[in-house]
């Protein structure tokens, strides 16, 4: 028998011999270019964005970009910086689309796709973000249209999804709103089928944002005082993603957990093992790959039962992201963790939006 250290050679790194060995997929949380490149040499099979990962990709590259943003601005004289900002936003992700083409013919359009994301202030207006994720999906033909899980984002995401595009729920944190999402992606997946439309290449994401929820049940202990014991905190996202992806397959919905949003170690290891996709960024993916953990199925592993009854007891609003009835879609728009998410990315496209602006209209040198 091979000893560990023989066998693992033929992997690349410990996310390469995950990706090889189990179902679980992985996507580069970035659409910057060498990050996606190391990525899929080591078996990622998609990428996704959003205005803070597309407002850090620009500060870094843009003495590369500047006169291409110039360019799209002379070219069309009457826009104003909106308009040049989603140009940008767009040719980034068609970029990362050519990147990932290989994988998407390898995988018969099943895999190799790049999310990119809806404008986050349209958040309470299901006509815009409709219409936005019509516009995304004919880019190329690997994009992922990510749509907020608010109340407006569920009555798009069974819009959209009935018109053929391939989704990715995002500002999504609990039980509720996975199976919200779930539930509109089968209506619209319905719909799609009565009108005779292929099925055969749709694979809607539903995003959880592990980490996100982590901080905001952190925040709540904090702020009221509650004493946890340390390191509690820390299993709530994976214990909500644990337990909508039990319901997913009890209920037979075709769409496919994602965890988002890493902030430990926990956020991989002991996600390992399940049919879903894990969307980790380029820091922990080199510390994961450099880390030396064994890369072991335990996804069907339950997160110990004393940790979530002190998540229970102690957090109602783990409560409401626990149960699947904790939440009404009405009350998606109000959770914690979305308003707080949806205040930093609608905050990251005006810092976006700014940058854009600085080389549409430089400030004159007085000096």
């Amino acid at each position: 028998m091979a000893t560990p250290t023989k066998a693992r050679t033929r992997f690349k790194s410990p996310l390469h011999e995950m990706a090889v060995t189990t179902p679980t997929d992985f996507w580069n949380d970035s659409c910057a270019l060498d990050e996606l490149a190391y990525a899929i040499d080591n078996g990622a099979v998609g990428a996704t964005s959003n205005p803070t990962i597309v407002g850090e990709v620009l500060a870094r590259e843009l003495d590369r970009r500047r006169s291409r943003i110039a360019e799209i601005a002379a070219q069309n004289p009457t826009w104003g910086e909106d308009e040049v900002t989603w140009r940008v936003v767009e040719e980034l992700a068609v970029e990362a689309a050519d990147l990932l083409r290989p994988v998407f013919e390898r995988e018969g359009g099943l895999k190799g796709r790049i999310s990119i994301q809806t404008d986050p202030r349209n958040y309470r207006n299901a006509e815009a973000l409709a219409a936005q994720a019509l516009r995304f999906a004919r880019l190329a033909p690997n994009m992922q249209v990510k749509i907020a899980a608010t109340s407006a984002g569920i009555e798009a995401i069974e819009a959209v999804t009935a018109a053929g595009v391939n989704v990715n729920a995002t500002v999504s944190f609990t039980v509720p709103q996975a199976l919200a999402v779930a539930e509109a992606v089968e209506r619209g997946l319905r719909r799609r089928k009565d009108v005779g439309e292929d099925l055969s290449t749709m694979r809607p994401v539903a995003t959880m944002m592990v980490g996100r929820l982590d901080d905001w049940l952190q925040a709540l202990a904090d702020r009221d005082g509650i004493l946890l014991t340390p390191g509690v905190a820390s299993w709530a996202g994976i214990a909500c993603f644990k337990h909508a992806y039990a319901i997913f397959r009890q209920r037979g919905y075709r769409t496919r957990l994602l965890a988002a949003a890493y902030r430990h170690r926990l956020h991989w290891t002991e996600l390992v093992g399940g049919d879903v996709v894990l969307t980790i960024p380029a820091k922990w993916q080199r510390l994961f790959n450099a880390s030396g953990i064994e890369v072991r199925p335990r996804f069907e592993e339950p997160v110990p039962r004393e940790i979530v009854e002190e998540l229970y007891v102690n957090l109602p609003d783990f409560r409401r992201a626990y149960d699947p009835d904790g939440l009404t879609i009405d009350e998606f728009d109000t959770f914690g963790a979305t308003v707080r998410t949806l205040r930093a990315f609608i905050g990251s496209y005006h810092d976006l939006a700014a940058t854009i602006r600085d080389v549409m209209l430089p400030n004159p040198d007085v000096s």
